[in-house]
C-alpha cells in the first residue's frame, strides 16, 4: 500500500482534472455521417432503383432531418467545430431539397374543396369515415378501394351535401355539382388482368365559371417480395401511363385526386408532375394513418392552383384523407 507523505511544512494538493477531450472518434464519424447526408439529399437522384431501393430512399427522404437532429445534438456535446461544420452543411442541404415541400394548410376557401381518401377495402367504419370527410365541407370527394358495400354506405351518408355520383371499379367520384362525361380511365400496364379498373375520370359542371375535369386515381401499390427486395415496377408503368393519359387530356382545367402510392421526390411520379402540379406537403403524412410516415395521397392540378393542402383525421382507414383548396381560373 502506498501512502504520500507531504513535506514538510508543504499540503498534498488533488492532482488538476484532465479537460474534457473534444471531438474523437465519435465526432469523426458524425462528420462523416452529416456528409454522407448530405450527398444523398443532393443526389438522391443518382441512387439506382434496384430493387426499388431509390424510390424507396426517396419516399423517406424528408425524414433524413430527423438524423440531422440527432447528429447536432451528438456534435454539440463532443464539442467538435468540424462535426458541427459538417452537419450545418447537411443541414443546409437538407433544406435546399426538403423545405419546398412544405405547403400551406388547407382553410376550405378556394373554388372548390377536395377531399380524396384511400377509403380501404376493409373498412369497418363506413359512417365515422363520412363523418370525417364531410367535416371538410368539399365540393368534390375522390375515393378509392370502394367496395359495393362502402360505396352504398357512404353515398347514404354524404347524399344530402354531395348528390351525384359516379364509381367504376374500385374508384368513384362524389360531387355538390353535376357530373357529366363520366369515363374510365386505362392506365393498366401490359400483362395486368383485364379487371384491373382503378381510374374514373369526370367533368364537374359548376353553376358558373370553368367547368373542371376531375380525376380518381389509385395506382397499384409497392410490393415486398421474398429474396426480390421492393418492388415497384407495375407502379411505375402505371404512372408512367397515367402521364401520357394526362397529356393527351384536351381539358385546360384538370383536377386529379388519387392515392398514388408515392411522394412527390419519387422519381416515379415525374410523368405525372410533368402534367400536374400541387404544393407538395409531403410533411403531413397519410400512410400508415397509425404513424403517418409518408404523403401518398395527393391532389393535383392543371390550369388551376392548389393554394393549400392537409390531412384530416383518421378514419376507418389504414390512409388519411387530404382536403385541398383549388383556385379555378376565370372563365
Amino acid at each position: 500500500m502506498h501512502t504520500e507523505v507531504a513535506p514538510v511544512g508543504g499540503v498534498i494538493t488533488a492532482p488538476a482534472p484532465r479537460p474534457r477531450r473534444r471531438g474523437g472518434p465519435l465526432a469523426v464519424l458524425v462528420a462523416l455521417v452529416a456528409v454522407a447526408t448530405a450527398l444523398l439529399l443532393a443526389l438522391h437522384g443518382q441512387v439506382p432503383d434496384v430493387y426499388g431501393i431509390g424510390s424507396l430512399v426517396e419516399s423517406f427522404l424528408p425524414w433524413s432531418g430527423v438524423l440531422l437532429l440527432v447528429l447536432a445534438g451528438v456534435a454539440a456535446l463532443r464539442r467538435s467545430w468540424a462535426a458541427v461544420v459538417a452537419v450545418a452543411f447537411a443541414a443546409g442541404v437538407w433544406a435546399w431539397v426538403c423545405w419546398p415541400l412544405t405547403a400551406p394548410d388547407a382553410t376550405g376557401a378556394g373554388d372548390l374543396v377536395v377531399v380524396q381518401h384511400n377509403v380501404s377495402d376493409e373498412n369497418t367504419d363506413p359512417l365515422g369515415t363520412a363523418e370525417v370527410l364531410l367535416a371538410a365541407e368539399p365540393d368534390v370527394l375522390t375515393l378509392v378501394e370502394v367496395t359495393p358495400a362502402l360505396d352504398a354506405a357512404i353515398t347514404a351518408e354524404v347524399s344530402d351535401e354531395l348528390p351525384y355520383r359516379a364509381v367504376l371499379g374500385t374508384v368513384g367520384i362524389w360531387s355538390r355539382y353535376p357530373l357529366a362525361d363520366v369515363e374510365s380511365v386505362d392506365f393498366r400496364p401490359t400483362g395486368v388482368v383485364a379487371q384491373w379498373q382503378r381510374g374514373i375520370r369526370a367533368v364537374v359542371d359548376r353553376p358558373d365559371g370553368v367547368d373542371p375535369v376531375v380525376y380518381a386515381i389509385h395506382a397499384p401499390s409497392v410490393r415486398l417480395v421474398p429474396r426480390g427486395g421492393f418492388t415497384s415496377s407495375t407502379r411505375d408503368r402505371a404512372l408512367g401511363l397515367l402521364g401520357d393519359v394526362l397529356a393527351d387530356d384536351p381539358r385546360s382545367v384538370v383536377v386529379l385526386g388519387g392515392d398514388l402510392n408515392t411522394t412527390l421526390l419519387d422519381r416515379a411520379l415525374a410523368p405525372v408532375l410533368r402534367e400536374v402540379t400541387t404544393p407538395a406537403g409531403s410533411f403531413g403524412g397519410t400512410f400508415p394513418a397509425a404513424v403517418p410516415l409518408v404523403r401518398i395521397d395527393h391532389v393535383l392540378a392543371r390550369g388551376a392552383e392548389v393554394t393549400g393542402v392537409s390531412a384530416l383525421g383518421s378514419t376507418g382507414s389504414d390512409h388519411l384523407p387530404v382536403v385541398a383548396d383549388v383556385d379555378l381560373p376565370d372563365g
